[in-house]
């Protein structure tokens, strides 16, 4: 495997054909965490609420990362820095047991902030383009100033634990939204019911183990080396005159899944993991 190229000098220059000028996002900051959010107050379905107030016990499912709202703003007392607070909306599952019978699916809303600061140098320049929407005028475009662009890369978190709970035994200082928030309407169309955001009912606090990766970009133009034209070698499938291939023929091309079928004789564990199962040692921020 060739050595990966970092930014920085290229002291081989060989095979460089000519220097270019691209219009790309520049990143200037970024930062990676790993939070573990404590206590996180779960907001479920009305259907689900009443099958909670009936459980004996529960079983975490899985959580969905179903979007992630994003501010930015400039730090008063240091230019050229800017605070990125972060609003995570999960869907989460899990299976709720009442009696001897069956268990039972649940669903809700957990909701988690979080915030960074970054350095996203600075500009004063505003920058329009011919492919904004005709006939029509970006309010938040117009008004913005130039403020960096905050990305945000996040996969589905894991869920560490889940318990029940009466009204009465909320922890002290959980990482939950006031009762009665509102919810943005997209985010309430991913559940099968509406959601309910109220104090009344036994309550289900979960704790998430976040993965984040958090950047501030902005535009700019950049002069490169290039190597050359990137001309594709692959053929087009499906090229013939008919525009048609035999699906058996396609078919005959796939390999075998072997390992579909026969479990594998071991797993790699990460590195670490030990240490990492055995003691959390993260905290809510």
């Amino acid at each position: 495997m060739a050595e990966q190229i970092g930014p920085g000098p290229i002291g081989d220059t060989t095979g460089i054909r000519e220097a270019v000028c691209i219009h790309t996002r520049k990143i200037f900051d970024s930062c990676r965490d790993k939070d573990c959010v404590e206590d996180l107050r779960l907001y479920p379905t009305v259907s689900s609420q009443a099958v909670l107030d009936r459980a004996i016990s529960l079983k975490a499912g899985k959580a969905e990362l179903l979007y992630a709202y994003i501010d930015v703003e400039p730090v008063g007392f240091n230019r050229g820095y800017y605070t990125v607070d972060v609003r995570y909306f999960y869907r989460v599952t899990a299976d709720a047991f009442v009696g001897a019978a069956r268990p039972v699916s649940v669903s809700g809303l957990a909701v988690f902030d979080k915030r960074a600061i970054l350095f996203g140098s600075e500009g004063s320049a505003k920058v329009f383009s011919s492919s904004a929407a005709a006939g029509a005028l970006d309010q938040q475009g117009i008004t913005a100033t130039n403020l960096p662009i905050a990305v945000v890369n996040s996969v589905d978190p894991i869920i560490l634990s889940m318990r029940l709970a009466d009204p009465c035994d909320a922890p002290a200082g959980c990482a939950c939204a006031p009762d009665g928030a509102e919810v943005p309407a997209g985010i309430a169309a991913c559940f099968p019911g509406e959601l309910n955001m109220g104090g009344e009912g036994r309550r289900v606090y979960v704790t998430l183990g976040q993965f984040s990766i958090i950047r501030l970009e902005r535009e700019s133009q950049l002069l490169i080396p290039a190597y050359d034209y990137c001309v594709p070698t692959k053929e087009c499938s499906g090229s013939g005159s008919s525009g048609e291939e035999d699906p058996c023929a396609i078919f005959r091309q796939v390999q075998f899944p072997t390992e579909e079928f026969f479990p594998p004789n071991t797993i790699a564990q990460p590195e670490g993991w030990q240490e990492t199962k055995s003691a959390c040692g993260c905290s809510c921020s």
